[in-house]
């Protein structure tokens, strides 16, 4: 299994692609159909598990979103991201990573803390227009 992770197939070549195209943090689900789109006998297995094996290479960022699909990203460094609750538009957040942040919870609960990742949740730009205007 180990030497399988290190293997660069056409499929983990294709997954990884499929993200950085997207370009909007896509869920497993808008990779699988990006790629069956360019190659038909991909099974969802397969890219699933390449998007494991991505993330756990440090490749690809994979994304918790609270009641939502796990996202990935490219952007592999610490940073924030915000999700719109009304259309789900997700998107990161130039905002500095609170390191501190770590080292206060660290102190709270004892745990030795690797990193943390926060998920704001709002109303975008374009929902907002579109509650005023009565347009849907």
């Amino acid at each position: 299994m180990e030497a399988m992770k290190k293997r660069n197939t056409i499929q983990r070549q294709l997954v990884l692609q499929a993200v950085i195209d997207h370009g909007m943090h896509p869920t497993a689900d808008e990779v699988y159909d990006k790629v069956k789109a360019i190659y038909p006998d991909i099974s969802r297995a397969t890219v699933y598990r390449n998007l494991n094996i991505l993330a756990e290479e440090g490749k690809l960022r994979r994304i918790a979103v609270p009641d939502a699909a796990d996202r990935f990203d490219q952007t592999c460094s610490d940073h924030y991201h915000i999700k719109c609750t009304v259309c789900g538009a997700f998107k990161d957040i130039d905002l500095p990573y609170l390191e501190q942040l770590d080292e206060t919870v660290a102190k709270m609960t004892e745990y030795e803390m690797e990193s943390h990742d926060i998920v704001f949740m709002g109303t975008c730009p374009q929902c907002q227009e579109a509650k005023r205007t009565g347009s849907d």
